[in-house]
């Protein structure tokens, strides 16, 4: 690789650029990810990932750097964070100071490695089934289960999908009845395609309590690791081999009552809400990994020579890296301005406001890697389509492909929800406006 970066590999600001975006803050956070990163993954990362597995002693390896917390959704709990006695982030960045523009850099820097499986075996966990409780858990169930999670002494997941209930999470099966003495939930049913499950203490759990539809789901912090009624196996899946999807039986699992998350019956509300998190987290993976695929097909197309000159020298290959290149860096942009948004609203505002648009640009994410990985292998030829080599980096991608389009939401499942929720935006604001507008009753004579 030459000093120069070649043209798409990293985002315009990491290109010398100006951005009205990045202090000095995140540029400085961005240096010690792309080392830490360097240490942690970039070295090996392919070869887990081919291997379908990373080392047991990888996770610990994030707990003794630090490097687990920043992926919890910003601002980061700085409250549990004092009181757990840590006060910075790798880098000396204080806690008090990460935004979601950091976020959008850790999460950049980690799939850098071209492949979501290696970052995913540690991060997945974390930071979709940690937050649940942070945000909706009593005082009690965050004193339980926050200092060990935090710290990494213990690991957790979220545990959502079902084999007959993907997107459609209202038609969730799962039970959760309550034991004639009270004390208990009486967990049975099935969870699958679930991330980190294998390796976890827990799962923040969707779980129905009541009747059908979304009314009638709850969540709860279910025990799975030596837990009497729980069974796991690994699944074998075409793409992110490493990162531990697991199938997860539950047969009469006896959890505490004091584990509801939150309130019964609101399950289906803090779902939603922490789907935001993970459905941006992923537009920002799956751009990254969009980028590693056209930026090794457009070094490999500098120097690859065919019919007496090189592959860039012909004017379809450049034609179909321009519009890769367009689509790509149209979708960073978004990402970015969209971050940028998340430092400037609420989060209540945030959820009001972006929900749509996030789904959005996770539908978008995947259209934009499925062009790119699909456009590298043609470019590689012969090399894109071989398991070792030159081309084994976008012939993994390749197979990646549905992981970016499907997980967090499907691709047709993600367009219908962000239209809908514009169009509920759209029509409460009208009714807010026309509430101002409505002159008032009463006699108008001079």
């Amino acid at each position: 690789m030459s000093q120069v970066p070649v043209p798409f590999s990293e985002p315009p600001w990491l290109m010398g650029l100006p951005s009205p975006y990045y202090t000095d803050s995140h540029k400085k956070w961005q240096k010690t990810c792309r080392a830490l990163v360097d240490e942690l993954l970039m070295q090996e990362g392919g070869e887990w990932e081919k291997a379908g597995d990373v080392p047991p002693e990888l996770y610990q390896k994030f707990v003794d750097a630090n490097f687990l917390i920043p992926n919890l959704s910003a601002p980061l709990p700085v409250k549990w964070l004092h009181k757990l006695g840590i006060k910075t982030l790798p880098g000396g960045l204080p806690v008090e100071e990460f935004d979601y523009l950091h976020t959008l850099i850790y999460v950049d820097e980690m799939a850098r490695t071209g492949s979501l499986g290696p970052s995913g075996a540690i991060t997945t966990g974390i930071a979709f089934g940690l937050p649940p409780i942070l945000k909706f858990g009593s005082p009690e169930l965050q004193d339980r289960f926050v200092p060990d999670l935090i710290t990494g002494r213990k690991r957790i997941c979220i545990a959502i999908t079902e084999p007959e209930a993907g997107s459609d999470v209202s038609n969730i099966s799962t039970t959760a009845t309550r034991s004639e003495c009270g004390k208990y939930f009486i967990v049975s049913g099935t969870k699958k395609w679930i991330t980190n499950g294998l390796w976890s203490d827990y799962a923040s759990m969707a779980v129905r309590t009541g009747g059908p539809g979304p009314g009638g789901l709850s969540m709860l912090v279910v025990p799975l690791l030596n837990t009497e009624g729980v069974s796991m196996r690994r699944i074998k899946v075409g793409g992110q081999t490493s990162a531990g999807t697991t199938f997860i039986e539950l047969d009469d699992v006896k959890v505490p009552v004091e584990n509801l998350i939150g309130v019964e019956g609101q399950g289906m509300k803090y779902v939603m809400q922490n789907f935001n998190h993970e459905r941006l987290t992923i537009s920002i993976s799956v751009n990254r990994v969009s980028r590693v695929a056209i930026s090794s097909a457009f070094e490999y197309c500098l120097k690859r020579e065919a019919f007496g000159k090189t592959l860039i020298e012909q004017p379809v290959v450049r034609h179909r890296l321009a519009k890769c290149g367009a689509d790509l860096e149209a979708h960073w942009a978004w990402i970015e301005s969209f971050t940028y948004m998340l430092t400037k609203l609420s989060e209540a505002e945030a959820n009001a406001e972006l929900g749509g648009l996030t789904a959005l640009a996770k539908a978008q994410a995947g259209r934009v890697v499925e062009v790119c990985a699909s456009t590298a292998v043609l470019l590689f030829g012969g090399n894109g389509y071989t398991r070792s080599g030159q081309g084994e980096i976008v012939e993994k991608i390749y197979r990646e492909v549905p992981g970016a389009r499907i997980p967090g939401g499907s691709e047709d499942v993600m367009l219908d929800l962000a239209i809908r929720q514009l169009v509920k935006n759209f029509q409460r604001k009208t009714r807010e406006l026309d509430a101002q507008l409505e002159r008032p009753k009463g006699s108008s004579k001079l």
